[in-house]
C-alpha cells in the first residue's frame, strides 16, 4: 500500500488501536514491537523518519561508562546488554568499535569520583588512571557471558606512543575497550519501519510527513504535510515519542505538560587525512580540558568530532554555533597537538536535543540519561484515549524501552505478546554472513545470479547489507547506468531507494537514505543529477523538481560546509 492508499483506507477508516506520534528511533522501535505483535498500529511524523534528534546521534551504540559516575548504574547494565543486541541484530550497521582513553594523570579524581556519586560535586574534574581502570572493570562486568566484545586494556605510555605515533607524549596511560559503532543510524531506524509493514501489512502504517494538529475527545486531526489535506483517526491509544518536542505535541492533544529540559548536542564531519590516519579504526574518547567528555570518531573515510551538551529551551533552534566549531576544531590539540586542524576541514555540522527529562541538576552533566512512560489520561485531560510520553531513551537502548512502552500497551489493549525482539535480526542484517568466507560466498551467488561485477556487489552489500540481494535484482531487471557525478552510485540503486524507501524530498535521499551529505560528497552537480533521476521516478514536473533543489540548498546551507 502506497502513500495515497493508506491516507485514502485512513480517511475511510479511521479507527485505529495505536497512534505513535513521532518517528525517532523510539516511536520507530514502538512500532514495530508492536506491529510484530499484530496491534493495528500508525506511526506519523511530522517530517522525515529519523530526521529530528534521532537524525543527530554520536553514531555510537555504548553503555555509558561515564553513567556510571552519576549512579546509573541499571541504565549501564541494559545499555551495554543492548549495545551487544545491536551488534548481533544489525551487524552490516552497527560493528564493535575499539575506544581509546587517553589519561594524563595517575591519581587525580579518587576523593571526587565519590562526591560526584553522592551528587554533592558538580564542577569537572580529571579522571585519573585508576578511576578509570576501576570503571572499566565494572563495565566489562556489566557484559557478564555475552563477551560479544573484547574485555578491556591498558597500556603504558611508552606502548601508547608506539601504537599511535601523533599522540600526546605526555600521556601517562591509554586504555582501549568496545563499544559499538552506528555507521548509518537513519538507515536502521528506516529497516526497522520497512521489518514492521513487511511483518504485518495489513495493520501497521507507517507515514512521514503528517503533523499532529489537534486532539479532541476520541478524535486526533493531522495534516498531511504534502498536500495540506486534514484527516482524522479514532486512537485507543496515544503514544507520544516526538523526542525533545513531546511538550509541544501534549499542547497540541490539549494538554500542559513540561516533561522535558533537554540539552543540544553538536557535532562535526571532517575532511581530514592526517587526523584519520592518526586514530585508526578507534574512537578517542576522552576528557577535554574543561572536563568535558568529547570524542573524535572514525566514520567511514571522515572523521566526527563532538559532542556539546548545552542546555535548550526550544528543539528547532538548535544548530551548530560558531562557538562549538571553534570549541571541537580546538579539543583535537589535546590529544594530537602536532595535527592541525581549521574550518577548512569540516565538511559538515549537525545538532540536535537530547530529549532529556526535565530535571534540577546543577550541571547538564548531571541529567539523568534514562528513560521512563509519562502517563496522561483520566482527569488529566479532555481525551477519551490515554497519551503514554517517552520521556528520555538513548540510541543504544531503543529495543528495551520501546519493549516496555509495548508491554504497557499491549497491557492496556488487553492483547499477549506473541513475538519478542531480543534476538530479531534487523533488515539486511538477517541471514548476514558471519566469516568472510560465507560473505564471499554470498557476492558470488549474487555475481552469479545477476551478472553484476563482485566489485559492484560488494559496495551494495557494505552499504545494505544482504538487502543488497533485492536491490541487485531490481538493479539487473534493466538498463543501468553509474552516476556520472557519483560513480559509485547507479541511477537504479537510486530509483531503488525511491520506490521501495519511502522518499518524498530530495534531502531525504541525500541525508537518509543515504550519507552523501554528512560525508560531505555532495556538489552542485550531483545535487542536480540526483533530483534529475528523483524527478523521474517520483513524477515531478519541472516546477516541483526546482523546488526541491531550493528546499534541499536551505536545508544544507547551515549543515553541509562543502560549497554547492
Amino acid at each position: 500500500m502506497n502513500r495515497n492508499e493508506t491516507i485514502s483506507f485512513l480517511k475511510e477508516n479511521p479507527q485505529v488501536s495505536v497512534l505513535i506520534v513521532g518517528a525517532g528511533i523510539n516511536g520507530i522501535g514502538t512500532f514495530r514491537d508492536l506491529a510484530l505483535n499484530g496491534v493495528d498500529v500508525l506511526l506519523i511524523d511530522r517530517g522525515d523518519f529519523c530526521s529530528g534528534a534521532s537524525a543527530a546521534s554520536s553514531h555510537m551504540a555504548h553503555g555509558g561508562i561515564r553513567y556510571l559516575e552519576n549512579g546509573e548504574f541499571r541504565l549501564v547494565r541494559e545499555a551495554v546488554q543492548e549495545r551487544n543486541r545491536m551488534i548481533q541484530n544489525a551487524p552490516h550497521i552497527v560493528k564493535p568499535l575499539p575506544t581509546t582513553i587517553p589519561m594524563f594523570k595517575y591519581f587525580s579524581g579518587i576523593l571526587n569520583a565519590p562526591l560526584k556519586f553522592m551528587g554533592w560535586l558538580d564542577k569537572p574534574s580529571e579522571r585519573g588512571s585508576i578511576i578509570i581502570k576501576l570503571g572499566l572493570m565494572m563495565y566489562d562486568a556489566y557484559t557478564g557471558s555475552q563477551r560479544t566484545v573484547p574485555r578491556h586494556k591498558f597500556y603504558s605510555r611508552t606502548e601508547s606512543l608506539s601504537k599511535w605515533n601523533k599522540l600526546n607524549p605526555e600521556i601517562v596511560n591509554t586504555a582501549v575497550y568496545y563499544d559499538g559503532l552506528i555507521s548509518n543510524p537513519e538507515r536502521l531506524a528506516l529497516e526497522l519501519v520497512l521489518d514492521a509493514e513487511a511483518e504485518n501489512p495489513n495493520n501497521a502504517r507507517a507515514l512521514n510527513y503528517v503533523s499532529l494538529v489537534r486532539g479532541e475527545k476520541d478524535t486526533v486531526v493531522l495534516r498531511d504535510e504534502l498536500t495540506d489535506e486534514t484527516l482524522e483517526v479514532h486512537p485507543k491509544l496515544v503514544i507520544n515519542a516526538a523526542g525533545p518536542w513531546i511538550d509541544f505535541a501534549n499542547h497540541s492533544l490539549g494538554v500542559s505538560t513540561k516533561f522535558i529540559g533537554g540539552t543540544k548536542g553538536s557535532h562535526l564531519v571532517l575532511n581530514h587525512p592526517e587526523l584519520r590516519a592518526a586514530i585508526g579504526e578507534n574512537e578517542f574518547f576522552f576528557e577535554n580540558k574543561d572536563g568535558r567528555i568529547v570524542l573524535i570518531f572514525p566514520l567511514q573515510d571522515r572523521v566526527l568530532i563532538g559532542t556539546s551538551d548545552i542546555k535548550i529551551d526550544h528543539p528547532d533552534e538548535a544548530h551548530c554555533t560558531d562557538e562549538e566549531v571553534d570549541y571541537f576544531l580546538e579539543l583535537t590539540a589535546r590529544v594530537f597537538p602536532k595535527i592541525k586542524v581549521t574550518r577548512e576541514h569540516v565538511v559538515f555540522a549537525f545538532s540536535g536535543v537530547r530529549p532529556l527529562a526535565n530535571s534540577a541538576a546543577k550541571t547538564t552533566g548531571q541529567y539523568s540519561r534514562d528513560h521512563h512512560i509519562e502517563v496522561l489520561s483520566g482527569d488529566w485531560t479532555n481525551l477519551l484515549f490515554p497519551v503514554y510520553s517517552l520521556v528520555g531513551g538513548k540510541w543504544t537502548s531503543f529495543r528495551a524501552f520501546s519493549e516496555e512502552v509495548s508491554d504497557k500497551a499491549l497491557q492496556f489493549l488487553g492483547i499477549k505478546r506473541q513475538k519478542q525482539t531480543h534476538d530479531l535480526s534487523v533488515g539486511g542484517g538477517r541471514g548476514y554472513p558471519k566469516t568472510e568466507e560465507e560473505k564471499n560466498k554470498f557476492i558470488n551467488g549474487l555475481a552469479a545470479w545477476t551478472g553484476l561485477s563482485k566489485e559492484r556487489l560488494t559496495t551494495l552489500f557494505e552499504r545494505y547489507g544482504t538487502r543488497a540481494e533485492a536491490m541487485a535484482g531490481f538493479m539487473n531487471r534493466a538498463e543501468d547506468a553509474l552516476l556520472a557525478s557519483l560513480p559509485d552510485y547507479s541511477h537504479r540503486e537510486i530509483i531503488f531507494l525511491a520506490q521501495h524507501e519511502k522518499v518524498e524530498h530530495l534531502d531525504d535521499l541525500l541525508l537518509r537514505r543515504t550519507m552523501l551529505a554528512m560525508l560531505g560528497r555532495l556538489t552542485r552537480e550531483s545535487l542536480l543529477e540526483l533530483a534529475d533521476v528523483l524527478s523521474a521516478t517520483l513524477t515531478w514536473d519541472l516546477e516541483q523538481k526546482n523546488a526541491e533543489v531550493e528546499r534541499t540548498l536551505r536545508l544544507l546551507a547551515d549543515r553541509h560546509r562543502v560549497r554547492l
